[in-house]
């Protein structure tokens, strides 16, 4: 998935669901803060999607724009309409989202996870496809093993479980550099009330 393709993604949920921000999770949220992404981190062409103020609307947008929908046929990509506990995620996830938001999603919002977050909930699901995912994220520098680690504490999982996981990205630790963001993108650390989730 190409960012441009992400933000289209964004605008048909948002007229489809008659909402203005919607939250993205999954592996194609690191197209939020990495516009260019490295390929091996952007395989996927299925984006998970939920409307921030009403998730009960997601079936809206899988039944529109999601898989084996007329949308996917036409365009090869889609949306998956998921809910607020489809990801396991670290404490205080919902003040590290980074907002995409331009003309190319009709100035709708999409609510993308930090990159270290999405290393952690990967690791949490476990699956083999999301433990490849991070090992790409840490072989390309685009989270370091301290970061992912650190939010491996947030999880809200038991302690040994924790404890594995640390111990697993410890022994994966690359010699590389972060990536850097693209000169002057906003990351809008600044969310402010409008991005409160607990309401």
């Amino acid at each position: 998935m190409k960012r441009q393709e992400l933000e289209h993604l964004i605008r048909a949920a948002a007229a489809i669901t008659n909402e203005y921000e919607l939250v993205i999770i999954g592996s194609q949220s690191i197209l939020g803060a990495l516009p260019n992404a490295p390929s091996t981190l952007l395989k996927s062409m299925e984006a998970d999607i939920y409307p921030l103020r009403h998730p009960e609307l997601a079936d809206l947008i899988d039944g529109a724009i999601g898989e084996l929908s007329p949308f996917e046929e036409r365009f090869g990509y889609y949306a998956q309409g998921v809910g607020p506990d489809t990801a396991i995620l670290p404490a205080g996830w919902e003040q590290r989202l980074i907002k995409v938001q331009n003309e190319n999603t009709d100035l709708k919002i999409g609510l993308c996870l930090d990159p270290d977050d999405l290393a952690a909930s990967k690791l949490a699901a476990g699956r083999g496809k999301d433990k490849n995912f991070v090992e790409a994220m840490l072989e390309h520098g685009v989270v370091t093993s301290k970061s992912v680690q650190e939010r491996i504490e947030l999880l809200p999982v038991e302690p040994d479980r924790k404890d594995a996981l640390v111990r697993w990205v410890a022994a994966r630790e690359p010699e590389q550099q972060p990536i850097k963001p693209e000169p002057g993108y906003d990351f809008d650390d600044g969310m402010g009330d409008d991005f409160d989730l607990s309401r």
